[in-house]
């Protein structure tokens, strides 16, 4: 069993694999940034100074324990009031967008490559027809 795992961890497919979550996970890290720390601050510099990370609906009372500020989304969390975080998620919902194009854009750039790599050069089967071909000939 130890040798099967072996084998099955050495394949190039499971190796790839990994190093790409590994990539991806920090890739993702790049990405929130730059949505936490740029596009997200534009946009609300844009709209008039908005700040979408602290945006909530209270769905409950606040404790009457609760001694913070009742518009600090961060406290009001940890405290357990019961809210709709609408800011957080909008801001989650712009990474994932961001993400998934940048992928889209990679994913096209690799095709459109290997699109011109097979047309550059002629797949092995024609290669060895030629080959067959010339040998006929002779």
């Amino acid at each position: 069993m130890l040798g099967e795992f072996r084998s099955f961890i050495n394949r190039g497919n499971v190796l790839g694999l990994a190093v790409g979550v590994i990539i991806g996970a920090a890739f993702g890290t790049i990405v929130s940034s730059l949505t936490d720390d740029i596009i997200m601050p534009l946009i609300g510099a844009a709209t008039g100074g908005l700040d979408f990370s602290s945006k909530f609906v209270l769905l409950g009372d606040i404790p009457a324990t609760y001694a913070g500020s009742p518009t600090d989304y961060a406290a009001l969390k940890k405290a357990g009031v019961p809210m709709l975080g609408w800011g957080k998620f909008l801001t989650t919902v712009v990474s994932f967008l961001l993400l998934a194009f940048i992928v889209f854009l990679i994913v096209r750039t690799a095709a459109k490559v290997m699109r011109e790599e097979e047309a550059a050069a002629p797949p092995e089967e024609v290669l060895l027809l030629r080959e067959i071909r010339d040998s006929l000939r002779r």
